[in-house]
C-alpha cells in the first residue's frame, strides 16, 4: 500500500462529494482497526512518526517555505505568517510533542467507574474511542501532527483539512505520519488529509461524510468556527474567540503582575491564549496602573484604554466599546480600571469568550471567588493565560480548546477524545 495514495486535487469537480465520502469510508475502516490496536503498537507508531519528522526535516521545511512565500505574496498579516512559519526549532517541538503523546498512558480501555447492583450485576464504565474525528484548521501546520497523534493515541482515525495557507506543509507532515503508521503495521488511512484546497470539501466534512465522521474540531478564526457551528451535522468541539483577560486585583504584588501580564500578552501575541484585555482594580491604580501600562508600551504593545488608563500615559489611545470584545491576535491590548472584584467578573462575563481568564492577587479570598465565579474553560491564579495549552497541561498536545459545556472543555487531549460504553457482567440474571 502506498504511503500517501491521494491526488493533489480532485478532478473533475463533480466528483468531490464521492471522493470525500470515500475518504470517510476509508477512515471508518481504519478506525475499527485502530480502536482494537494494542497500546504498544500505537506507541511504536508515534515513536516512528516522531523520528521521521526529524529525519525528513529538510523536505518539510522546504514545503513550509513555499507556503510562507505564497502567504507573503498574498499580503497576509505578520501574525498569520508567524502562525504558519516552521523552522528547525518549531519542527523539533512538533516531533517532541508526538513523542510525549506516545509516552502518555493509554486512555482506551480504562475503567472509569464500576459498581454492583443489588441483583448481582457488575456494571463497568469503560473508555472507548470516539471513532472518526474531522479536524478543519487554517494556518498552523503543527495541527496536522498534534491532531493526528492525539487521535491515534486515543484509538481514533483522523480526517484533516488544512487551510490553503498551510496546505503544502500539512501534506508533507501527513505523508510522514502515514509512513510511520505503516511501519508500525497500522493502516495508513487512520490519518488522512483532504488533498484539495476546494472550500466545498469543508462543506462535505460538515455534512458528516455519509456517516464517515463522528466529531468535528475547527481550529481557526471566527469565520471558520461560526460556519462549522452553524452548518455541522455532527457534534463540534470548538471555541469562537480567545478574548482572555488578566485582572490585577487589589491584593496583587506589582512585580508578579508585571511579569504575568507581559507574558500573557507578549510571549506570543497570535495564539488564542494571549491576553487581550487587562483589568486593574481601582484600589491599586495609584501604584499599579502606570507601571503596567508603561511596561506594555515599552515592550512594543499598543494600549487602548479608558479615561483613567489614558491619564496614566500619553501614549495610550482611547478604547472603543468594540475593543472590549476584540481578539487582536497582535501586539495590542485594551486596558480598563474596574471597581473591584464584582466589576471585574461582570466585565469578563459580559465581554469575554469563556476561554481563559486570570487573576493576579495574594488575597486567597479574592482568588477563590474569581476561580469559582468566572465561567471560563480555564481560570488561572497568579499564572499566565498562555498556559492555555494541552502540552502545558501535560496532555502532550491538544487538538483544540473547547469552550462549550458538553463532553470536553478546555484543552482537548487524549482523554477527551474518548467516550465510554457500559460492560454488564451477570451470572444468569433476568429482569422481572
Amino acid at each position: 500500500m502506498p504511503v500517501l495514495n491521494l491526488r493533489t486535487d480532485f478532478a473533475p469537480p463533480g466528483d468531490l462529494s464521492e471522493e470525500m465520502n470515500a475518504l470517510g469510508r476509508r477512515a471508518r475502516a481504519a478506525a475499527r482497526q485502530i480502536a482494537l490496536a494494542p497500546a504498544q503498537t500505537k506507541d511504536t507508531a508515534l515513536r516512528l512518526i516522531s523520528e521521521r519528522l526529524r529525519a525528513e526535516r529538510d523536505d518539510i521545511l522546504a514545503e513550509n517555505a513555499r507556503d510562507v512565500e505564497a502567504a507573503r505574496a498574498a499580503g497576509q498579516t505578520e501574525a498569520l505568517i508567524d502562525r504558519l512559519t516552521l523552522d528547525a526549532g518549531r519542527l523539533n517541538a512538533i516531533a517532541d510533542a508526538v513523542a510525549k503523546i506516545g509516552a502518555l498512558p493509554d486512555p482506551v480501555g480504562r475503567q472509569v467507574a464500576a459498581f454492583e447492583r443489588p441483583n448481582g450485576l457488575l456494571i463497568e464504565r469503560i473508555a472507548v474511542p470516539l471513532g472518526v474525528i474531522g479536524v478543519i484548521f487554517e494556518s498552523r501546520p503543527n495541527v496536522t501532527a498534534d491532531a493526528g497523534a492525539l487521535c491515534l493515541k486515543a484509538g481514533n482515525a483522523a480526517i484533516l483539512r488544512a487551510g490553503s495557507d498551510s496546505h503544502r506543509s500539512a501534506m508533507a507532515i501527513a505523508r510522514v505520519m502515514r509512513a510511520g503508521l505503516e511501519a508500525a503495521g497500522l493502516p495508513a488511512d487512520a490519518i488522512q488529509i483532504v488533498p484539495t484546497r476546494d472550500r466545498a470539501a469543508v462543506g462535505a466534512m460538515l455534512s458528516g461524510l455519509d456517516g464517515g465522521i463522528d466529531v468535528i474540531v475547527p481550529r481557526g478564526g471566527r469565520g471558520l468556527v461560526e460556519r462549522v457551528q452553524a452548518e455541522a451535522r455532527v457534534p463540534v468541539f470548538a471555541h469562537l474567540d480567545g478574548i482572555c483577560h488578566v485582572y490585577v486585583a487589589a491584593g496583587a504584588d506589582l512585580d508578579m503582575a508585571l511579569k504575568v501580564v507581559l507574558n500573557s500578552k507578549m510571549r506570543r501575541t497570535g495564539i488564542c491564549g494571549a491576553a487581550e484585555t487587562l483589568l486593574v482594580d481601582r484600589a491599586c491604580v495609584e501604584t499599579h496602573l502606570a507601571p503596567l501600562v508603561k511596561a506594555l508600551l515599552d515592550f512594543g504593545c499598543a494600549v487602548r484604554g479608558d479615561a483613567a488608563t489614558q491619564a496614566a500615559d500619553d501614549r495610550v489611545t482611547a478604547a472603543s466599546e468594540a475593543d472590549w470584545r476584540t481578539e487582536y491576535l497582535d501586539a495590542i491590548i485594551s486596558v480598563r480600571v474596574v471597581d473591584g472584584l464584582d466589576a471585574a467578573i461582570e466585565h469578563i462575563e459580559t465581554n469575554g469568550s469563556h476561554h481563559t481568564d486570570a487573576i493576579i492577587t495574594d488575597d486567597m479570598a479574592e482568588a477563590t471567588r474569581f476561580l469559582a465565579e468566572v465561567d471560563s474553560a480555564i481560570v488561572t491564579h497568579n499564572a499566565s493565560t498562555q498556559f492555555a495549552d494541552g502540552g502545558e497541561f501535560g496532555f502532550g498536545a491538544e487538538i483544540g480548546i473547547a469552550t462549550g459545556r458538553m463532553h470536553a472543555r478546555g484543552p482537548v487531549g487524549v482523554e477527551q477524545l474518548t467516550t465510554f460504553k457500559y460492560r454488564v457482567h451477570g451470572n444468569g440474571q433476568t429482569r422481572p
